[in-house]
């Protein structure tokens, strides 16, 4: 998947404002346990409750402006799995997590699809007041999917700035 469009796609989410009108920004990502022995690369994050006490905590302290970001955030996951040939998951999977957010409250940002490379990548923000309550990315291709749901306030300025820092690449994108 590419990232610079990825990026610049969540970059984008300044842009929009909608009313998260009650829904929760917390998705229900399946398990997905069962692919793990299949995968030739898994990453699972869940960094939530104390974990994430913890993690405000060191950023707080750290006095660098970029980690203030956490501040507001409740809840990070992540959910990337990458396998050596097609069809290695089920897209019924993928597309539960899709249709949690095409319930009312969820505003979609982006949705790229490449017919022939079969790559999708969906953004969605659910938004109350102005505030951007949880943000949610789900890209998929053949051989690999990322699940991203992060629940909180989310400063679109601050998560402008992460732009070339901790790995995240540059994408150009004029704040």
């Amino acid at each position: 998947m590419k990232t610079r469009p990825l990026l610049a796609a969540i970059a984008a989410c300044g842009l929009a404002a909608s009313t998260c009108l009650g829904a929760p920004p917390e998705l229900k990502i399946p398990d997905f346990a069962g692919l793990r022995g299949r995968a030739t690369d898994s990453v699972d994050i869940t960094v939530d409750g104390m974990l994430m006490a913890i993690a405000k905590r060191f950023a707080k302290n750290s006095g660098d402006e970029d980690m203030q970001l956490l501040s507001d955030i409740k809840s990070v996951r992540v959910r990337n799995f990458e396998f050596d040939s097609d069809g290695a998951y089920s897209r019924a999977d993928i597309d539960s997590v899709r249709r949690q957010l095409n319930a009312p409250g969820w505003t979609q940002l982006v949705s790229a699809h490449r017919r022939d490379d079969n790559e999708d990548v969906d953004v969605y923000i659910c938004t109350e007041n102005d505030k951007i309550l949880g943000m949610a990315v789900v890209a998929s291709e053949p051989r690999s999917f990322t699940i991203v749901n992060i629940i909180g306030s989310i400063d679109i300025d601050k998560l402008a700035k992460l732009e070339g820092k901790f790995g995240i690449p540059k994408v150009g994108v004029e704040q």
